[in-house]
């Protein structure tokens, strides 16, 4: 019998996550041609052509990884590889990810499904794949040092086991964790039911997408791998609203939304217009009598979520992360509060001298999404986006879904802005205004305060003055 290291050399692998044993010759014979994909756009979903089939997800501005069924094994190729993102028109991110993308390809398979996958390293460091959140044989864990050998440039590595349950998952390395997490790599993986499941239900619609974050200054392309908190770009997919596409679906359809949390902080997920039930996490399918109706849901650390309602609402509903913070793109962290400040002296004196200066932030951030203000190269702004009624002040973790009652069965185009019926729009009141009355029979304190001031004082705003005034 031929050894181990042959069937590699054979194969030109030039390492491997598993045994002899496993994987069997045919395994070695030949690698599958990896398939790349380097546009943003959110692509159609792959209907299964070999092995069982299924309704496949539709990655959000991703891809599903087709794969090829070599003697009742389903074998995917993966490239981990430094790739170039767009995150949204205009803006380009040099990041890692896989066969061209980051995130990489969605992985989709059957419960029950033998599983191989190939790993080829195009990075300048070592690296390996965890399959998170699934059961598989410790020496596929991917753990580099505790449960394989690193994959090193240049090399490829092979992972065989089972698709045990099915659900939603993730991978990513484990190795430089903290650098090509914060460069970009990471994936989903679904495990599609063998069966009719008792607690997964047949949806209509099946959408999928990760939450990431980077630090990347404006104007720069690589993000700053040493960040642990002041993240500046909030994205699903690596893209950033505008450049998130919108989730299109049919009036009264069952939608399925799975979203994966791999940032370093949580994102509570609100849904416009509907009500919805978490149904699944990457432990597996929630019980019917755990599930109750949301319109927000806390996706943690490391977490997946998976969400389903009935569309029946027509119109164009905001779904976003609810921290204000992250419904923004670039920005800094120590810009101080203007509001109230009166600029229009200090401003035509900077003019003077900087003809393009602009006061911002007097009234609030709102004026900055409709200033034409320039900007560094390859950057967007903080909030951006032109709706049917003007801006619409978001950028980071914000899309839209439409609910369209003439979108058709597996349809998945933009349909263009909701026409709303007469009457139904809120519009400026034109009558008279009548002054509010105020109430002057509030509680009090609930004790004395110890101590007190000896009068009454109110902040004043100290404006800016000339160098070395006083």
């Amino acid at each position: 019998m031929t050894s181990r290291r042959d069937f590699f050399k054979a194969a030109g692998i030039a390492g491997g996550a598993v045994s002899a044993a496993t994987v069997g010759r045919f395994a070695l014979a030949g690698l599958p041609e990896p398939v790349m994909q380097s546009k943003p756009d959110t692509m159609p979903p792959l209907m299964p052509n070999t092995g069982q089939p299924y309704n496949p997800v539709v990655t959000l501005n991703g891809w599903t990884l087709p794969w090829r069924m070599n003697q009742g094994v389903k074998e995917f190729h993966l490239v981990a590889e430094p790739v170039v993102r767009e995150m949204a028109p205009g803006f380009k991110a040099h990041l890692w990810g896989y066969n061209g993308q980051s995130p990489g390809p969605t992985i989709e398979v059957v419960e029950g499904d033998r599983v191989r996958i190939f790993v080829t390293n195009k990075l300048p460091e070592h690296t390996s794949v965890h399959w998170h959140g699934q059961r598989v044989p410790n020496g596929m864990d991917g753990v580099s040092g505790l449960t394989q050998k690193p994959i090193k440039p240049g090399q490829t590595f092979v992972y065989e086991f089972v698709a045990r349950r099915p659900g939603s998952f993730m991978y990513h390395p484990h190795a430089d964790e903290m650098t090509q997490m914060a460069m970009g790599m990471m994936g989903l993986w679904i495990t599609h039911p063998k069966e009719k499941h008792p607690l997964i239900d047949v949806v209509n619609r099946d959408f999928c997408f990760l939450l990431n974050a980077f630090d990347i200054d404006p104007g720069s392309y690589t993000p700053k791998t040493m960040t642990m908190l002041d993240f500046n770009l909030w994205s699903w997919n690596s893209r950033i609203f505008p450049g998130i596409d919108s989730l299109n679906v049919r009036l009264n359809d069952k939608v399925r939304i799975r979203v994966g949390n791999l940032t370093m902080t949580n994102h509570p997920i609100h849904l416009h217009g509907h009500e919805f039930t978490v149904t699944g996490t990457d432990g597996g399918p929630i019980p019917q009598t755990a599930r109750w109706p949301e319109v927000t849901t806390d996706v943690a650390v490391g977490q997946m979520r998976q969400i389903e309602f009935v569309a029946d609402e027509e119109g164009d509903w905001a779904f976003h992360c609810h921290k204000s913070h992250h419904t923004m793109n670039a920005m800094g962290h120590n810009v101080p509060t203007m509001i109230g400040v009166d600029h229009r002296n200090i401003g035509k004196k900077i003019n003077s001298l900087i003809p393009d200066y602009m006061v911002m932030g007097e009234r609030g951030m709102a004026d900055m999404s409709e200033m034409e203000m320039p900007i560094p190269d390859n950057t967007i702004p903080m909030m951006t986006g032109e709706g049917p009624f003007g801006s619409v002040e978001m950028g980071g973790m914000f899309s839209v879904l439409k609910v369209r009652k003439d979108q058709k069965p597996g349809d998945y185009k933009n349909p263009g802005w909701y026409k709303h019926p007469a009457g139904t729009v809120a519009q400026p009141y034109k009558g008279a205004v009548v002054k509010p009355t105020r109430s002057s029979s509030a509680g009090g304190h609930s004790m004395p305060r110890a101590q007190k001031p000896s009068k009454d004082f109110e902040v004043q705003i100290r404006k800016p003055t000339a160098h070395g005034e006083q």
